[in-house]
Protein backbone atom coordinates (compact mmCIF):
# COMPACT_ATOMS: atom_id res chain seq x y z
CA UNK A 1 0.00 0.00 0.00
CA UNK A 2 2.59 2.53 0.71
CA UNK A 3 4.25 1.43 -2.57
CA UNK A 4 0.97 2.45 -4.50
CA UNK A 5 0.67 5.40 -2.03
CA UNK A 6 4.16 6.94 -3.31
CA UNK A 7 3.45 6.12 -6.80
CA UNK A 8 0.19 8.69 -6.76
CA UNK A 9 2.32 11.10 -4.64
CA UNK A 10 5.10 11.46 -7.11
CA UNK A 11 1.72 11.46 -10.40
CA UNK A 12 0.66 15.04 -8.38
CA UNK A 13 4.00 16.38 -8.21
CA UNK A 14 4.63 15.60 -11.84
CA UNK A 15 0.96 17.47 -12.39
CA UNK A 16 2.03 20.22 -10.21
CA UNK A 17 4.74 20.60 -12.37
CA UNK A 18 2.97 22.07 -14.93
CA UNK A 19 1.34 24.48 -12.87
CA UNK A 20 4.34 27.01 -12.71
CA UNK A 21 4.03 26.22 -16.58
CA UNK A 22 0.77 27.28 -16.80
CA UNK A 23 1.17 30.33 -14.37
CA UNK A 24 4.16 31.65 -17.35
CA UNK A 25 1.91 31.23 -20.22
CA UNK A 26 -1.76 33.34 -18.48
CA UNK A 27 -1.08 36.89 -18.74
CA UNK A 28 -3.06 37.88 -16.39
CA UNK A 29 -1.87 38.95 -13.05
CA UNK A 30 -1.00 36.61 -10.02
CA UNK A 31 -4.17 38.28 -7.97
CA UNK A 32 -6.23 37.85 -10.63
CA UNK A 33 -4.83 34.77 -11.60
CA UNK A 34 -4.81 32.69 -8.16
CA UNK A 35 -9.05 34.24 -7.60
CA UNK A 36 -10.24 32.45 -10.79
CA UNK A 37 -7.86 28.90 -9.68
CA UNK A 38 -9.52 29.11 -6.46
CA UNK A 39 -13.04 30.01 -7.62
CA UNK A 40 -13.13 27.46 -10.00
CA UNK A 41 -11.20 24.65 -8.17
CA UNK A 42 -13.88 25.11 -5.46
CA UNK A 43 -16.84 24.60 -7.87
CA UNK A 44 -15.06 21.22 -9.40
CA UNK A 45 -14.71 20.15 -6.31
CA UNK A 46 -18.22 20.56 -5.15
CA UNK A 47 -19.82 19.05 -8.22
CA UNK A 48 -17.85 16.35 -7.38
CA UNK A 49 -18.23 15.76 -3.85
CA UNK A 50 -22.01 16.47 -4.12
CA UNK A 51 -22.97 15.23 -7.56
CA UNK A 52 -20.44 12.19 -7.95
CA UNK A 53 -19.37 11.14 -4.68
CA UNK A 54 -22.85 12.21 -2.52
CA UNK A 55 -21.45 13.19 0.00
CA UNK A 56 -22.28 15.53 2.85
CA UNK A 57 -20.41 18.63 2.87
CA UNK A 58 -21.48 19.39 6.66
CA UNK A 59 -18.93 20.26 8.92
CA UNK A 60 -18.65 21.84 12.52
CA UNK A 61 -18.21 25.29 13.08
CA UNK A 62 -15.04 24.75 14.70
CA UNK A 63 -13.73 22.67 11.87
CA UNK A 64 -14.83 25.05 9.56
CA UNK A 65 -12.90 27.59 11.04
CA UNK A 66 -9.40 25.44 10.78
CA UNK A 67 -10.46 25.06 7.45
CA UNK A 68 -10.61 28.51 6.88
CA UNK A 69 -7.56 29.39 8.49
CA UNK A 70 -5.63 27.00 6.00
CA UNK A 71 -7.23 28.26 3.26
CA UNK A 72 -6.06 31.43 3.70
CA UNK A 73 -2.63 30.03 3.95
CA UNK A 74 -3.35 28.06 0.95
CA UNK A 75 -4.20 31.79 -1.10
CA UNK A 76 -0.89 33.22 0.22
CA UNK A 77 1.36 30.55 -0.86
CA UNK A 78 -0.36 30.49 -4.37
CA UNK A 79 -0.39 33.80 -4.90
CA UNK A 80 3.23 34.65 -3.92
CA UNK A 81 4.04 31.40 -6.53
CA UNK A 82 2.44 32.99 -9.12
CA UNK A 83 3.67 36.40 -8.38
CA UNK A 84 7.41 35.03 -8.25
CA UNK A 85 6.83 33.65 -11.37
CA UNK A 86 5.98 36.77 -12.97
CA UNK A 87 8.61 38.55 -11.52
CA UNK A 88 11.08 36.20 -12.39
CA UNK A 89 11.03 32.73 -14.26
CA UNK A 90 9.75 29.48 -13.63
CA UNK A 91 12.80 27.72 -13.12
CA UNK A 92 13.41 30.62 -9.67
CA UNK A 93 9.81 29.83 -8.44
CA UNK A 94 10.23 26.07 -8.49
CA UNK A 95 13.79 26.29 -7.07
CA UNK A 96 12.85 27.96 -4.30
CA UNK A 97 9.84 25.69 -3.32
CA UNK A 98 12.93 23.31 -2.31
CA UNK A 99 12.96 25.30 1.08
CA UNK A 100 10.10 23.67 2.44
CA UNK A 101 12.21 20.83 3.37
CA UNK A 102 13.79 23.00 5.97
CA UNK A 103 10.59 24.85 6.92
CA UNK A 104 8.89 21.08 7.34
CA UNK A 105 12.26 20.19 8.99
CA UNK A 106 10.90 22.44 11.60
CA UNK A 107 7.47 23.11 12.15
CA UNK A 108 6.25 19.89 11.87
CA UNK A 109 7.65 18.51 15.07
CA UNK A 110 6.63 21.73 16.82
CA UNK A 111 3.05 21.08 15.37
CA UNK A 112 2.90 17.51 15.79
CA UNK A 113 4.92 17.97 19.10
CA UNK A 114 7.40 14.95 18.22
CA UNK A 115 11.30 15.15 18.85
CA UNK A 116 13.13 17.37 15.86
CA UNK A 117 14.69 14.82 13.26
CA UNK A 118 18.69 16.10 13.19
CA UNK A 119 18.41 14.64 9.83
CA UNK A 120 15.74 16.06 8.29
CA UNK A 121 17.43 19.79 9.68
CA UNK A 122 20.72 18.83 7.95
CA UNK A 123 18.68 17.81 4.52
CA UNK A 124 17.17 21.05 4.99
CA UNK A 125 20.04 22.63 6.03
CA UNK A 126 22.11 21.25 2.42
CA UNK A 127 18.68 23.12 0.21
CA UNK A 128 19.52 26.67 2.19
CA UNK A 129 23.18 26.31 0.84
CA UNK A 130 22.16 25.16 -2.49
CA UNK A 131 19.47 28.09 -2.72
CA UNK A 132 22.04 30.57 -1.38
CA UNK A 133 24.17 29.25 -4.72
CA UNK A 134 21.05 29.95 -6.61
CA UNK A 135 20.59 33.61 -5.00
CA UNK A 136 24.27 34.61 -5.83
CA UNK A 137 24.06 33.67 -9.75
CA UNK A 138 20.50 34.87 -9.91
CA UNK A 139 20.62 38.47 -8.08
CA UNK A 140 18.69 39.92 -10.49
CA UNK A 141 15.82 38.15 -9.53
CA UNK A 142 15.91 38.74 -6.40
CA UNK A 143 12.39 40.10 -5.81
CA UNK A 144 11.21 36.41 -6.84
CA UNK A 145 13.77 34.70 -5.12
CA UNK A 146 12.12 36.85 -2.19
CA UNK A 147 8.48 36.01 -3.21
CA UNK A 148 9.47 32.19 -3.64
CA UNK A 149 11.11 31.86 -0.35
CA UNK A 150 7.61 33.41 1.22
CA UNK A 151 5.73 31.20 -1.20
CA UNK A 152 7.33 27.75 0.04
CA UNK A 153 6.79 29.10 3.84
CA UNK A 154 3.42 29.25 3.27
CA UNK A 155 3.34 25.89 1.44
CA UNK A 156 4.45 24.38 3.88
CA UNK A 157 2.49 25.55 6.92
CA UNK A 158 -0.58 24.76 5.33
CA UNK A 159 0.83 21.12 4.67
CA UNK A 160 1.58 20.87 7.69
CA UNK A 161 -1.56 21.81 8.94
CA UNK A 162 -3.37 19.50 6.81
CA UNK A 163 -1.89 16.54 8.22
CA UNK A 164 -2.52 17.36 11.25
CA UNK A 165 -6.39 17.87 10.85
CA UNK A 166 -6.56 14.65 8.75
CA UNK A 167 -9.81 12.52 9.87
CA UNK A 168 -12.04 14.68 11.33
CA UNK A 169 -13.91 14.89 7.89
CA UNK A 170 -13.75 13.69 4.28
CA UNK A 171 -10.43 14.88 2.38
CA UNK A 172 -12.83 16.12 -0.29
CA UNK A 173 -14.56 18.11 2.32
CA UNK A 174 -11.30 18.90 3.75
CA UNK A 175 -10.00 20.58 0.49
CA UNK A 176 -13.13 21.78 -0.63
CA UNK A 177 -13.60 23.99 2.36
CA UNK A 178 -10.18 25.31 2.18
CA UNK A 179 -10.07 26.49 -1.26
CA UNK A 180 -13.74 27.98 -1.30
CA UNK A 181 -12.46 29.90 2.63
CA UNK A 182 -8.99 31.16 0.46
CA UNK A 183 -10.95 32.32 -1.92
CA UNK A 184 -13.60 33.89 0.34
CA UNK A 185 -10.58 35.59 1.77
CA UNK A 186 -9.05 36.97 -1.39
CA UNK A 187 -12.31 38.42 -2.17
CA UNK A 188 -12.98 40.22 0.43
CA UNK A 189 -9.60 41.45 0.65
CA UNK A 190 -9.89 42.42 -2.98
CA UNK A 191 -13.09 43.74 -2.88
CA UNK A 192 -11.97 46.53 0.25
CA UNK A 193 -8.96 47.60 -2.14
CA UNK A 194 -11.18 47.72 -5.05
CA UNK A 195 -8.91 45.26 -7.42
CA UNK A 196 -12.03 43.06 -7.77
CA UNK A 197 -13.50 45.56 -10.15
CA UNK A 198 -10.92 45.00 -12.66
CA UNK A 199 -11.07 40.88 -12.91
CA UNK A 200 -13.75 41.77 -15.51
CA UNK A 201 -10.90 42.35 -17.76
CA UNK A 202 -9.56 38.73 -18.42
CA UNK A 203 -8.87 36.91 -22.23
CA UNK A 204 -10.83 33.66 -22.96
CA UNK A 205 -7.36 32.10 -23.80
CA UNK A 206 -6.31 33.00 -20.20
CA UNK A 207 -9.81 32.01 -18.66
CA UNK A 208 -9.39 28.39 -20.70
CA UNK A 209 -5.66 28.16 -19.51
CA UNK A 210 -7.18 29.02 -15.38
CA UNK A 211 -10.30 26.37 -15.81
CA UNK A 212 -7.46 23.71 -17.24
CA UNK A 213 -5.35 24.88 -14.02
CA UNK A 214 -7.57 24.78 -11.81
CA UNK A 215 -9.51 21.50 -12.51
CA UNK A 216 -6.51 18.98 -13.94
CA UNK A 217 -3.88 20.40 -12.33
CA UNK A 218 -5.20 22.00 -8.68
CA UNK A 219 -8.42 20.11 -7.68
CA UNK A 220 -7.75 16.52 -8.85
CA UNK A 221 -4.09 16.50 -6.94
CA UNK A 222 -4.71 18.77 -3.79
CA UNK A 223 -7.85 16.28 -3.51
CA UNK A 224 -5.05 12.92 -3.80
CA UNK A 225 -2.63 15.11 -1.57
CA UNK A 226 -5.29 14.69 1.23
CA UNK A 227 -5.92 11.49 0.73
CA UNK A 228 -2.45 9.77 0.97
CA UNK A 229 -2.20 11.66 4.40
CA UNK A 230 -3.86 8.59 5.96
CA UNK A 231 -0.26 6.60 4.31
CA UNK A 232 2.80 9.27 4.55
CA UNK A 233 3.84 11.86 6.80
CA UNK A 234 3.67 15.92 5.56
CA UNK A 235 7.58 15.73 5.85
CA UNK A 236 7.56 12.73 3.55
CA UNK A 237 4.75 14.97 1.02
CA UNK A 238 6.97 17.82 1.38
CA UNK A 239 10.09 16.67 0.68
CA UNK A 240 8.89 14.42 -2.98
CA UNK A 241 7.34 17.89 -4.01
CA UNK A 242 10.86 18.63 -4.49
CA UNK A 243 10.86 17.14 -7.30
CA UNK A 244 8.14 19.65 -8.65
CA UNK A 245 11.05 21.78 -10.01
CA UNK A 246 12.63 19.01 -12.01
CA UNK A 247 9.32 17.84 -13.85
CA UNK A 248 8.36 21.68 -14.06
CA UNK A 249 11.83 22.54 -15.82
Amino acid sequence: MLKTALFRLHFIVFLWGFTAILGKLIHANADVLVFYRMLLAAGFLFVYIRFFKKDSLKVSKKLFINLAIIGGFMALHWYCFFTSIKVSNVSIALSCLSLSTLFAAILEPIIFKRKIDLSEIIMGIVIVICMGMIFNTEFQHKTGIIYGIICAFFGTVFSVLNGKIFGKTSAGNIIFYEIFSGWALLSIFYLFSGQIFHFDQISWSDLGLITLLAGVFTAFPMLESVQLMKYISPFTLILTVNLEPIYGI
